[in-house]
């Protein structure tokens, strides 16, 4: 069997897995997600134990459209599977002595195109929610959550009780600095515009639409305020995986996701492939914390024109490429990427081959504002820029330092005094910087930098009096809801 073949007869084995599951009122209750937010229903789930089980005791039961497929973590826990194809609502409700598995490809709804206003005839939306402190794992790396196109996830913890996917090798007490790639991630496919068009067509454009990398979804469209739900306080630990060769899995993967989702205080935690990639769309995040990935912490593509205030990226001693990978494939001035990215605090891996720790290539533009990029690494530069159509793209920092032996990458196409050309033409920028930082939390020297005002670049963004991610010892944004990154605190 090809490698084509198995993987389609995997996906096709994983959707009959389990039997499906009608959960309440069906998707005639659902407004379009093209435009705005709504709330997600109840759904007609019983979120009750019955049983109500003593602590380190399973539950005796699922909810109603989960499947019993028993216990893990030495039998304490129960372990009620999500259906492999989601209509409708389906709520996971947390509960003593229960977790949730999914196996194989776990979707949720099915692609109804790239109309928000002309939906594909009988493809059923389906909407995802999720309470605070539910954990959802995976055992393999074909295990995967799914948002079609059309349809939402609604994952949203607290700062105390966050929501946690993750592995059963990591719930049943596995975990450790290079323990990553034990089951698939979360892709969600949006509706927003994408620069992979067909010949002849100019982005933005409707019939601009792409294949994910894992083969899976169909994604873009022309909706740039599309919404795919919201995700807050969630924790993504252990995933990716390679599906195909040099096709895979992210933390999470986010496909033309647009404008009108929420993704706020969330964890990607050692990731076998990139924390997030984001393919297109105009997603903007906030609070976001990338530890541990093994390939490039942020990977940006398709002419990605949302942002990210508030980043902590710490890469790991023994894995990991670049912090930032940025790429604007087609190379297409209408609808290059131009990412936004204020407040990071960005320390690169001391691994031996690893890349540096911010590359834009491929027409690349964006602003970066209020950063700190951060390596003990010799070997690499803090930022390289490639392609005289990235020069041409004119990426700005304002208020951004370098803390690296080479703050820029001397290539043969775009030479290291080019690339401080580009740096050096923002304002308050310092590529010879001594780092104060204390781990991740600023230091002195940090807080002498004078900040940009990033609300002039988009009212999503917040106006601070500070560069990186984390002013200082009181600012605590951070704490509660990640792992791994206080000290004593593992995943």
């Amino acid at each position: 069997m090809t490698g084509v073949s198995k993987l389609k007869y995997l996906l096709l084995a994983s959707l009959s897995a389990v039997a499906l599951a009608s959960c309440g009122g069906g998707a005639d209750n659902v407004a379009s997600p093209g435009e705005g937010a709504f709330p997600p229903g109840n759904g007609g789930n019983n979120g009750g134990n019955t049983n109500n089980p003593a602590p380190g005791q399973p539950a005796t039961d699922c909810p109603t459209g989960f499947a019993n497929v028993g216990t893990v973590a030495n039998g304490t826990l129960r372990a009620c599977q999500l259906p492999s194809l989601i209509t409708g609502n389906l709520l996971v409700p947390a509960r003593a002595g229960t977790v949730y598995a999914i196996s194989g490809r776990t979707d949720v709804g099915q692609d109804r195109g790239a109309d928000p206003n002309n939906p594909i005839a009988g493809a059923q939306q389906g909407i995802l929610t999720i309470e605070p402190g539910v954990r959802i794992y995976g055992s393999g790396g074909l295990d995967y959550i799914n948002v079609q196109r059309g349809s939402q996830i609604f994952a949203e913890g607290t700062a105390t009780n966050p929501i946690i996917f993750t592995s059963r090798s990591n719930l049943e007490g596995n975990s450790g600095a290079d323990l990553i790639g034990q089951w698939g991630g979360i892709v969600i496919a949006g509706r927003a515009p994408i620069a992979s068009c067909p010949a002849g067509t100019t982005p933005p454009n409707i019939n601009c639409v792409a294949t994910f990398e894992g083969g899976v979804s169909l994604y873009g469209g022309n909706s740039p305020t599309d919404n795919s739900g919201r995700i807050r306080y969630v924790q993504v630990r252990y995933p990716g995986f390679e599906v195909q060769p040099n096709r895979e899995l992210n933390g999470i993967s986010f496909l033309g996701v647009g404008s009108g989702t929420t993704v706020d205080h969330v964890q990607v935690h050692n990731s076998s492939d990139d924390g997030m990639e984001f393919f297109g769309g105009t997603v903007l995040l906030k609070h976001i914390v990338i530890t541990g990935a093994d390939d490039d912490s942020i990977d940006t593509d398709e002419g990605w024109r949302g942002g990210i205030q508030f980043l902590i990226v710490r890469q790991r001693p023994n894995g990991g490429d670049r912090v930032f990978e940025q790429s604007s494939v087609g190379v297409q001035a209408s609808l290059n990427s131009r990412p936004t990215i204020a407040n990071f605090t960005a320390i690169g891996t001391t691994r031996t081959g690893a890349g540096d720790v911010q590359i834009l290539n491929t027409g690349t533009g964006g602003r970066f504002v209020n950063g700190i990029l951060t390596s003990t690494n010799t070997a690499v530069a803090c930022v390289d820029v490639d392609t005289a159509s990235t020069v041409a793209a004119a990426p700005r920092w304002d208020s951004t330092v370098l803390a690296c032996s080479v703050n820029f990458r001397n290539d043969t196409d775009v030479t290291g005094p080019e690339a401080a050309a580009l740096f050096n033409a923002g304002t308050n920028n310092n590529a010879s910087f001594t780092s104060t930082l204390n781990g991740f939390v600023n230091g002195a020297s940090e807080n002498a930098v004078t900040a940009f005002n990033a609300s002039t670049l988009n009212a999503f963004f917040t106006a601070t009096t500070y560069i990186g991610a984390v002013r200082d010892a009181n600012d605590t944004w951070w704490q509660g809801w990640t792992c791994g990154l206080a000290s004593g605190s593992t995943c």
